[in-house]
């Protein structure tokens, strides 16, 4: 079986970027215990607003935002519904504010089609 995957673009206020490491730290944290695979956050370093598509454009960022994109990695679709169940009961997860803009994420599940790892590291 192929993993499945969930993929996040979000734009975070220069200004928030350390609220938003910690939350990422945090909600690292709980989706591991409760059963992802893996948990990647990246913070845009190289994405520039394109003529008609882009990260940036995707999210409306603006000029003191910056992109981040993220996903997190499940042995399949029921196991991320699971996993997903017990993450949104997580109390460590429930914040009066988010360090970012939530009506302008993106985000979704993906059926992995193709898959390539180097472990020799």
């Amino acid at each position: 079986m192929m993993p499945y995957v969930d993929g996040f673009v979000l734009a975070v206020p220069k200004d928030k970027i350390e609220a938003y490491k910690a939350l990422a730290k945090t909600a690292c944290a709980v989706w591991m215990e409760h059963g992802a695979l893996d948990y990647v956050e990246c913070i845009g370093d190289d994405v520039p607003y394109g003529e008609l598509t882009s990260f940036p454009r995707a999210v409306m960022a603006k000029e003191h935002e910056i992109v981040v994109f993220s996903w997190i990695v499940y042995r399949g679709r029921e196991t991320r519904d699971a996993v997903n169940q017990k993450v949104m009961a997580d109390p460590r997860l429930k914040l009066d504010g988010m360090p970012f803009d939530g009506k302008r994420m993106i985000y979704g599940g993906f059926t992995t089609l193709l898959q390539a790892r180097d472990v020799t590291g």
